[in-house]
């Protein structure tokens, strides 16, 4: 039985936005992760989480993460993107391979085994969670091993939020710089959001199509990384897709996006269905950590994701310079 799991996941993202609507500088989707793992580590939910509500919530871990990965697509507006110029394109696109090539060797040097290291290089270049959920389908890893990529993805983002908007004055950047910064190197989108509106309007603008542009190299880094495992894949096991259907169906919705004929009421509606079913899902990933195994095991990880992240912020403040200079 799903439901109990289910259930219990979306009242946890329903208090998730509530806490975002009156601390907007707290992402939804962040709190939906610690929500879980308070679940999973306080005495009486730890109980529920591993017990009658565990098929839901791995359902939502799943399932309810890719569905929210097809209406993710929905925010990519094409136009937009195009809009930054080519050279801003070629810019954003090398720090997303620098910083996932950086982070992948970063996670390798640390000693973390190579699919937890493709995951953790995978959400921290890209989309954060969302592109951890589609890289571990197309590379059929278990949902059980996302769990420390997607915690850790969780926590630079959310140091992210706190440290970036400290450095403003200190780097002496102005508004877009800034934005253009949060948009090529915080992790997950409602975290760019978080972080740039800090610095106002035009700081939020060019984050989010800064941050949008990473997103959509979300679909060609995952039918490499899928035809690369078809290469590899023993033949008898069944060969895995190149690109999963989900992302399939992101790509599509982002071309219907691009096409300018949806209204502005289906696009909030759609960021509503998002955020339930991305929350759902965050909060199934983060119900399955226990923090003791976590501090056990995750030690060096901790150290090799904030090595990463400092990599990125670095690649980031250096493209959103070069971004801002040529615009």
């Amino acid at each position: 039985m799903c439901a109990p799991g289910l259930l219990g996941a979306a009242a946890a993202v329903g208090l998730a936005l509530a806490v975002h609507a009156l601390v907007p500088v707290l992402p939804a989707m962040t709190l939906a992760v610690l929500l879980g793992l308070l679940a999973a580590n306080l005495p009486g939910l730890s109980a529920w989480t591993a017990g009658p509500a565990r098929p839901g919530l791995e359902f939502a871990g799943k399932h309810l993460m890719r569905g929210g990965i097809v209406v993710l697509g929905l925010k990519v507006s094409l136009a937009d993107v195009l809009g930054l110029g080519w050279q801003a394109l070629l810019v954003i696109t090398g720090v997303v391979f620098a910083a996932f090539a950086g982070t992948y060797g970063i996670s390798r040097l640390f000693r973390l085994p190579p699919r937890i290291s493709l995951l953790i290089a995978t959400g921290f270049s890209i989309c954060g969670a969302s592109a951890i959920g589609a890289m571990a389908a197309v590379r059929r890893i278990k949902p059980q091993e996302t769990v420390l990529p997607v915690a850790l993805v969780t926590l630079c983002g959310t140091l992210a939020i706190g440290v970036l908007p400290l450095l403003v004055q200190p780097l002496g950047l102005g508004p877009e710089e800034f934005g253009a910064w949060a948009g090529a190197s915080v992790h997950d989108v409602g975290q760019v959001v978080a972080t740039a509106q800090t610095a106002g309007a035009s700081a939020l603008a060019i984050a989010v199509v800064v941050k949008l542009t990473r997103v959509i190299l979300l679909a060609p880094m995952v039918a490499a990384a899928g035809l690369h495992h078809r290469r590899n894949a023993d033949a008898g096991a069944g060969l895995p897709p190149i690109v999963p259907l989900f992302v399939l169906g992101f790509v599509a919705l982002a071309a219907l996006r691009s096409t300018g004929w949806l209204s502005a009421p289906v696009l909030e509606a759609a960021a509503a269905l998002q955020d339930l079913l991305l929350g759902m899902a965050l909060f199934g990933l983060g119900s399955a950590v226990r923090v003791g195994q976590l501090l056990h095991t995750g030690a060096r990880a901790l150290l090799a994701a904030l090595a990463s992240w400092l990599l990125i912020a670095v690649l980031g403040l250096a493209a959103a310079v070069l971004i801002v200079q040529r615009g």
